[in-house]
């Protein structure tokens, strides 16, 4: 049995840290939400400022899923078990950033530096810093935004699943899920654009809004996918253990928030 459960969470953490990696490099792209379905980008004004249009980033199609992970991590192996995948996942994205300015800096071959696109000649060099070499400021908004999300999301489960005395898998999940979302979803935008590339702040808060709505939306609509992901590990490691997993860290949980108590008080 415990071989089972340490596949069990060698797999969650491996999806974790995939989605994670991928969310923070795919998210320099920001797509048109009226274009995906097919109508012209709308126009209007916020705060003042306009025309502004319904765009997202597109690591929000991934983010869902690593807060999924987290609840389910959450759900059988608590606290430290999401911290320490939280820490690891900064360092490794931190490294991956590392890695590609490093392979930004490399002298390109004299073969690659020009592509034939249908647009025209593309720079393959400016092409690659212009995805890969984020700013610092998106770098720094990104890890920083992950981490205070994520910790957010495994006190608010845990605290959620207090207050509802371990009932309900779907409010303590889906909750915490929507107010660590909140959090991640408007610090990252500020960091990285509004301080860092200075876009206004209108057009910053629509996106964040936005980002947030599909974040929460997409929460919802999984729930159902939590429930089935929580059937189908009940049944891999048996009620038993699956029950016996799922009470050890929930008293982890409980002693974490009161000795958390004891230092504020």
């Amino acid at each position: 049995m415990k071989g089972k459960t340490e596949r069990l969470f060698f797999a969650l953490a491996a999806f974790f840290l995939t989605n994670a990696i991928v969310a923070e490099f795919i998210g320099v792209k920001v797509f048109s939400l009226e274009r995906l379905v097919g109508a012209e980008p709308v126009a209007f004004s916020l705060f003042g400022t306009g025309p502004l249009s319904l765009s997202l980033s597109a690591g929000v199609l991934l983010w869902p899923w690593v807060f999924i992970a987290t609840d389910i991590i959450n759900e059988y192996f608590g606290l430290r078990a999401v911290r320490f995948l939280s820490w690891a996942a900064v360092l490794a994205i931190g490294y991956a950033f590392l890695m590609i300015g490093v392979a930004i800096l490399l002298p390109p071959a004299d073969f690659w530096i020009w592509r034939s696109t249908p647009v025209g000649p593309l720079h393959m060099p400016e092409a690659f810093r212009a995805i890969f070499g984020q700013s610092l400021w998106i770098v720094a908004g990104s890890l920083t935004a992950f981490l205070v999300g994520q910790l957010v999301d495994v006190v608010s489960f845990h605290w959620l699943r207090r207050l509802t005395r371990g009932r309900w898998l779907a409010v303590r999940a889906t909750g915490s899920t929507l107010i660590s979302q909140l959090i991640d979803s408007f610090i990252v935008l500020y960091i990285a654009f509004y301080w860092g590339a200075g876009w206004s702040f209108a057009q910053v808060t629509v996106i964040a809004l936005l980002n947030y709505a599909y974040k929460a939306g997409a929460a919802l609509l999984l729930t159902p996918v939590l429930y089935g992901v929580h059937w189908l590990i009940d049944q891999y490691l048996g009620k038993e253990q699956a029950a016996y997993l799922i009470e050890k860290a929930a008293v982890e949980s409980a002693v974490w928030g009161k000795l958390r108590e004891g230092e504020n008080a």
